[in-house]
């Protein structure tokens, strides 16, 4: 370590980081896993024993591919800062719970081999690997992706369209984008979005335990409201304004899908999402203006994952 001496003070020149923080990885990383523990235990209540079946294979995987190129690479294996669990996570709320234990392997693989270690490792992807990893699987198995997404929750699943599959639906038939629906069915709707007695993907129904999770992460101090509330608020006040200042669209949008599992979890990953609060404002309105577009005029029901991925 050299010197420079200037008006007899000495500093010492050293490679970053030159702040360091108390909290380690691992610390943040076990936050996250115990803010997404509601959505998991909501996700078998209403899916079955599969979701954790599906959860388990995602995490192996994750996890093993990271020992695996961390050898090849001959970089330290370190998988205790639980990175790697996260993401695991993350793609299983991703993935139906349907899914083939296989395609969720090469998922899983793929989003630690060439996500996350082909672009430098932890902190250095520039793009969410769960995320990236979703966006494969539904071009390469677009069918397995969606229709298996459809089932029904409950001992006797049946396969149905997710809300926002009827909503697109409903807008290409010139029906009023389900504007008809009685008051009272809008109501029990909503309700079934907000609590998760909807089909869909394992980690994107139940907005209130997703909430859970974020509240918990905010008060940890792991993420910074700005992120969630602006990508949330922009695609309520966008849906409420296109779909002609009708409440129904504003809260419907807001909790069908996967919006609070983007918002909270994806969209504020540390090492793909921006440092400076002006930054987090446009990475939260862009996203939320992007879901919003492709939900409206998109072909694709779903806009969140690849909102995110673009802003990315």
């Amino acid at each position: 370590m050299g010197g420079i001496i200037l008006n007899s003070m000495v500093f010492r020149v050293s490679s970053s980081p030159h702040i360091r923080s108390e909290e380690s990885t691992q610390r943040i990383m076990l936050d996250v896993i115990i803010a997404l523990m509601p959505a998991l235990f909501a996700a078998t209540y209403f899916f079955g024993i599969r979701v954790l079946l599906v959860t388990f294979v995602s995490i192996v995987f994750a996890v093993a591919t990271e020992i695996v190129m961390q050898k090849i690479m001959n970089r330290p294996v370190t998988i205790n800062d639980l990175s790697a669990v996260v993401t695991g996570l993350l793609l299983a709320y991703n993935v139906p719970s349907t899914a083939p234990w296989w395609m969720v392997a090469i998922g899983s693989i793929f989003a630690i081999a060439i996500v996350k270690h082909c672009f430098g490792g932890l902190g250095h992807n520039f793009m969410n690997p769960a995320l990236a990893a979703r966006a494969m699987l539904l071009a390469s198995w677009p069918v397995r992706m969606s229709s298996a997404a459809f089932v029904s929750p409950g001992v006797d699943a049946i396969t149905t369209a997710t809300p926002l599959s009827l909503f697109k639906a409903g807008m290409e038939s010139g029906n009023g984008l389900l504007a008809n629906i009685a008051t009272g069915d809008r109501l029990k709707l909503i309700w079934d979005l907000f609590i998760g007695n909807v089909g869909g993907c394992i980690g994107e129904t139940s907005a209130l335990a997703l909430l859970i999770g974020g509240l918990y992460l905010i008060y940890r101090g792991v993420i910074s409201f700005r992120i969630p509330l602006v990508y949330i608020g922009t695609v309520g006040i966008l849906s409420f304004i296109i779909g002609g200042f009708n409440s129904y669209y504003f809260v419907f949008h807001i909790f069908a899908g996967g919006l609070f599992l983007g918002a909270i979890f994806m969209a504020t990953d540390y090492a793909s999402s921006p440092m400076t609060e002006r930054g987090q404002l446009i990475m939260g309105f862009g996203a939320g203006l992007l879901t919003v577009l492709i939900r409206f005029f998109g072909a694709y029901p779903e806009g969140v994952s690849y909102s995110i991925l673009l802003m990315n």
